[in-house]
């Protein structure tokens, strides 16, 4: 089941397609083998693999394993990942979507903080060359690091850990500008929010944090009955183009300064929400008189375009 929301006109911006030489840095903790490919594993191999090293889920680490290589497959293709791209997947868990990557050709960069689970990434895939594991904290690592020298464009392709879902990209997005396109899966809630529009029920400051930096939208719903253990919410896969620009021209700290305090109670008013930054009555009016933004208009209505307005228009 697809759903296609796109934020605004990707055109604006255009990368080159990852491809190419694929360094293999030993700046980190890796394992890598010799070439070869193995057909996806289905649920029952996936579950005797982890019986066979003693893994079960942890709940702490916001495990769930995707278990279906249809579900795998298909989010390869909706990442358009062809033969050379360079990927780079974050909890890679038992394997299953690593599988489907290699065997769209690319050469991939599996990331798996437990070391559980590496154990048994480096059984799945002795025989693929072009897959590296590297045990890591993806929220604490050296990006430089995890994807080697060089400028080339990389692919972010996971199932991410539900607990870390939206910081994970947020910082991606932030921080690491060679990742120019992102197909993640997360929780339905958690994916909807990061691409929702003005006027949508998840709609917040996550949406506009996230429309600075890229376009983004929900491209295929996962039911709970492919991982494991099985959630008790739907998935979503969410795509996310890094835009070569931020839209907007405006000091990031002030937009997030009034992003947050405007959001934080999203059904008071903008002329509450800038009250509550510490801007006087007077001072509040007139900022949002300059901005074109009317006092009695909600969070949840404006766009990036209407909050970067306010924040520029706002004492320094």
């Amino acid at each position: 089941m697809t759903e296609d929301r796109s934020r605004r006109d990707a055109s604006s911006t255009s990368h080159p397609r990852p491809s190419g030489h694929f360094p293999r840095s030993d700046t980190a903790s890796s394992t890598s083998r010799s070439a070869g490919r193995a057909p996806g594993l289905g649920a029952a191999e996936l579950r005797a693999l982890a019986e066979r090293h003693g893994i079960a889920p942890r709940r702490s680490l916001g495990q769930h394993f995707l278990l279906d290589p249809n579900v795998a497959r298909a989010i390869v293709r909706d990442a358009e990942i062809g033969p050379g791209d360079r990927v780079v997947e974050i909890g890679a868990g038992l394997g299953s979507l690593t599988l489907a990557l290699d065997a769209s050709g690319a050469d991939v960069v599996a990331v798996e903080l437990d070391p559980r689970l590496v154990a048994v990434l480096s059984d799945v895939l002795q025989d693929h060359a072009r897959v590296r594991v590297v045990q890591a904290d993806a929220m604490r690592s050296d990006w430089d690091a995890l994807l080697g020298p060089g400028d080339d464009p990389w692919i972010l392709c996971a199932n991410l850990p539900y607990n870390i879902a939206t910081p994970l990209v947020l910082d991606v997005l932030a921080r690491v500008p060679r990742v120019v396109r992102s197909v993640v899966m997360m929780q339905r809630e958690v994916g909807e929010r990061l691409a929702a529009r003005p006027g949508d029920d998840a709609y917040g400051a996550v949406s506009v944090r996230v429309a600075y930096r890229a376009t983004a939208s929900t491209i295929r719903r996962v039911p709970p009955e492919v991982f494991w253990p099985r959630p008790k919410v739907e998935s979503v896969v969410v795509r996310l183009d890094r835009l070569g620009a931020p839209p907007v021209d405006v000091d990031e700290d002030r937009l997030w300064r009034v992003l947050d305090g405007a959001f934080a109670q999203r059904r008071k008013t903008m002329r509450n929400a800038l009250r509550r930054l510490g801007l006087g009555p007077a001072e509040a009016d007139a900022a949002l008189a300059a901005s074109g933004v009317a006092a009695s208009a909600r969070p949840e209505e404006l766009s990036l375009e209407d909050f970067a307005r306010v924040a520029s228009a706002i004492p320094p």
